[in-house]
């Protein structure tokens, strides 16, 4: 007698269906996320590893799996699309401009692009730069897509977006002295006007509301500390001297004395197309409200970059009683030989001369 009892055929699919869902599927599941995680960490060569790839905002992810095959940077898209659509379907793509190393995988390609991970460059401002200067560096940038200007002239042209300070200098022309010098990121997107955009906004950031409040303590404008401060970042070349460069600004401004300031003659020179290396006579003469020789009190407006130290030094002068200053001849290190009196000060330029003609003269 058979005591076992029948199992319907049902209830064996049941089972079977339970087994396949309950065991199999998952085995099946974590077998294809290794076996797929494994094909997507092969790296792969291509040969774009010197090309921008730009993903526009709002671009679909198969969109961009699917440009990136065409570009060689993906040898497939199937692998991509299924891994994205099994076991990363809340991850999204940063749109930005992407450089692509060779070889690399395919799942480095896929985090590079949740991450962000965009690829950008660096340009530098020095301390003391004109726009002239600032212009040639912005025309020489590489990497841009946006076309250059035929010339670093056309870039001039930017910076008369005197909208970007007109509350902090309403008479600003141009936005000579207000380009902060520093070193600044851009992409291949990066327009030359977001450039200038980032420099006037850093030396937002730099000229404090304590900084202006220390101007308007001192009866001065925002123009004129920049102004000043230019002039002390053209002169100063050791760091400690520029609160004593300053206080011989502030002392000549005081009593009425030209500033006698041989990188406004240059700048002068500059702005009339003149310049030659060198200050000539004809430079000492030319009728330029920049010309500090020849007419009093502060030029017209800032001739370059200055950095936070030197807006400092404009803002805190040393208590001094020097009138003069000179590249002092007893040292080789960019140093001056500061004066209180006109007679000093013609000793220290005669020595200054004789030292010259001796380096001339072995030459």
């Amino acid at each position: 007698m058979n005591i076992i009892p029948q199992i319907s055929p049902w209830v064996i699919r049941a089972i079977r269906a339970f087994v396949i869902i309950v065991v199999v599927s998952p085995l099946a599941m974590i077998g294809g996320w290794f076996w797929l995680k494994q094909a997507l960490s092969r790296p792969q060569s291509h040969n774009a590893a010197n090309k921008t790839i730009t993903i526009e905002p709002g671009a679909n992810s198969n969109v961009i799996i699917a440009r990136l095959h065409n570009e060689g940077i993906l040898a497939n898209e199937w692998p991509a699309r299924l891994w994205l659509r099994l076991f990363a379907r809340s991850q999204t793509f940063k749109a930005g401009d992407y450089e692509f190393k060779s070889p690399i995988s395919p799942l480095q390609v896929i985090n590079n692009l949740v991450r962000g991970s965009i690829s950008t460059r660096e340009f530098t401002i020095p301390e003391g730069y004109n726009q002239f200067d600032i212009a040639r560096v912005m025309a020489g940038l590489p990497g841009l897509k946006q076309p250059p200007p035929s010339g670093s002239e056309k870039l001039l042209g930017l910076f008369k977006k005197t909208s970007l300070i007109a509350d902090l200098d309403p008479q600003a022309r141009t936005l000579e002295g207000y380009l902060f010098p520093d070193t600044y990121e851009y992409s291949a997107s990066t327009t030359r006007e977001q450039q200038v955009d980032a420099m006037v906004k850093r030396f937002r950031q730099v000229y404090t509301p304590e900084m202006q409040n220390r101007a308007e303590a001192l009866g001065m404008t925002t123009r004129q500390v920049i102004t000043l401060a230019s002039l002390i970042e053209k002169e100063a070349r050791v760091d400690s001297e520029r609160e004593l460069i300053s206080s011989v600004f502030h002392r000549r401004l005081k009593e009425g004395m030209p500033l006698a300031c041989d990188p406004t003659v240059i700048y002068a020179a500059l702005l009339a197309d003149r310049y030659r290396g060198k200050i000539y006579k004809s430079d000492l003469d030319r009728d330029s409200r920049y010309n500090t020789y020849k007419y009093a009190g502060l030029p017209p407006g800032p001739i370059a970059s200055p950095g936070r130290r030197s807006i400092e030094a404009a803002l805190n002068p040393a208590e001094t009683d020097y009138l003069f200053f000179v590249v002092d001849a007893t040292k080789n290190d960019g140093s001056h030989k500061f004066s209180s009196s006109s007679a000093d000060h013609v000793e220290a330029v005669k020595l200054l001369r004789q030292q010259e003609r001796g380096q001339s003269s072995q030459r």
